[in-house]
């Protein structure tokens, strides 16, 4: 187990390099990935956690775009007045300060000034990502006097907006508890869900996920009070609330290696007396 959770910590903290440009802006150097190459360039970065964007014009001089806020806290929303006044004024009035809508927004003030360019931007829309695990649990909210821990695989199709870092995504899963001589219990489990990135960088991200609805069929066999041997089997669907973390580790430009530690704990399913042991590791790829 200690050595499971050091390889996850491990996994946590890799991280892997892509390829960067230096600049130096008001005497700062940055390294800085270039979003959009026109007659206006969008640069930026994450750095020391936080996203920030930058403006390159056609004569290279690269302003930051800021949203600062006044002694009275308001936001002074900067980043709209530098980029009404390089795009001859167009309306900024929407226009939000994330990777997403500043892409949007220079994209298509490159297009109007240049029949040529080439657009970069998508509509938003729904992409899908294929999962596959294996692991163990100790079925945290089935009584398990032994605490007896079986294997476990599952697989899952995650749901989320087309974006360069979505931090929101809904995902439909599968998986199965494998029962063995000591505990002869075993589930299929089918749930929907929904995940929030906490740490969210390209190469990879760490979130918080809760189970919003089950449907588990389950088999479970016993010794009743004549020495006999009961098979039974269940259906049951459960709107229980599971809360667990996990982490993808992007090992290539559409693929990850993902941990998750599935069943921390739930709203509405009570903790049957051994802490959670509901961990997978496997591999996810972009449709």
């Amino acid at each position: 187990m200690r050595k499971l959770l050091l390889l996850i910590l491990i996994c946590f903290s890799f991280q892997f390099n892509y390829s960067q440009d230096n600049y130096t802006v008001n005497g700062e150097t940055l390294q800085l990935k270039t979003e959009i190459d026109g007659q206006l360039d969008l640069l930026w970065n994450i750095i020391d956690g936080k996203y920030r964007y930058f403006v390159r014009t056609d004569n290279g001089s690269i302003t930051e775009l800021k949203n600062t806020k006044d002694s009275e806290k308001n936001y002074q929303e900067e980043y709209k007045t530098i980029l009404s006044g390089l795009t001859n004024g167009m309306s900024t009035d929407k226009l939000k300060l994330t990777l997403y809508g500043l892409r949007n927004y220079i994209d298509k003030y490159n297009a109007s000034v240049n029949s040529a360019y080439v657009s970069t931007s998508t509509e938003s829309k729904v992409e899908f990502r294929l999962g596959f695990s294996g692991g163990i649990t100790n079925n945290p909210f089935v009584g398990n006097s032994d605490n007896v821990k079986v294997p476990l695989i599952g697989a899952e199709l995650e749901i989320y907006e087309a974006n360069i870092l979505p931090r929101h995504s809904g995902f439909l899963q599968a998986r199965h508890a494998f029962d063995n001589d000591d505990f002869p219990y075993a589930t299929t489990e089918f749930s929907l869900g929904y995940r929030y990135r906490i740490i969210n960088q390209s190469s990879f991200s760490i979130y918080g996920q809760v189970k919003l609805a089950t449907v588990n069929f389950t088999n479970v066999s016993f010794i009743d009070e004549n020495a006999m041997e009961v098979d039974l089997s269940d259906t049951s669907f459960d709107v229980p609330f599971i809360f667990g973390i996990g982490s993808d580790i992007k090992i290539g430009d559409s693929s990850f290696i993902t941990i998750i530690y599935g069943e921390l704990f739930a709203l509405l399913l009570d903790n049957q007396g051994n802490f959670s042991t509901d961990i997978a590791i496997g591999y996810k790829f972009n449709l």
